[in-house]
């Protein structure tokens, strides 16, 4: 791996970040390039039946999720929706707490920024 660039593969190098791919508590050292503070990218697989049963609290970040596959419903502290077709997306500011479940099996990628530990 170089310095400045990388290459791979979405589902293998997720196994070993919880599906992280890119952020601030990548490893500059052995990350490189993926270790940023400026956003952060996952790529979720998740069974059917998968959930998040607590929910996040007082993040400070902004959120971008869209579906690849599956089924997948998000609870927002203003309501829930579900993304159904391939290419839906939800995105949610600073301040709003989320929780999740996947209806079907289900790949999702979400982007967050900026990069930051939570508080």
């Amino acid at each position: 791996m170089a310095d400045n660039w990388y290459t791979g593969n979405a589902t293998d190098d997720a196994d070993g970040n919880k599906g992280w791919l890119l952020g601030h508590f990548m490893d500059p050292q052995t990350d490189g390039v993926r270790s940023t503070e400026d956003l952060e990218i996952k790529w979720g697989i998740h069974p059917a039946g998968q959930q998040r049963p607590e929910w996040t609290a007082d993040d400070h970040r902004t959120t971008f999720i869209v579906l690849i596959s599956g089924r997948f419903r998000l609870d927002l502290t203003m309501g829930s929706t579900t993304l159904e077709r391939q290419g839906d997306y939800v995105v949610w500011g600073p301040g709003i707490d989320h929780s999740w479940q996947a209806e079907e099996d289900s790949t999702v990628l979400t982007v967050r920024w900026p990069s930051a530990p939570s508080k």
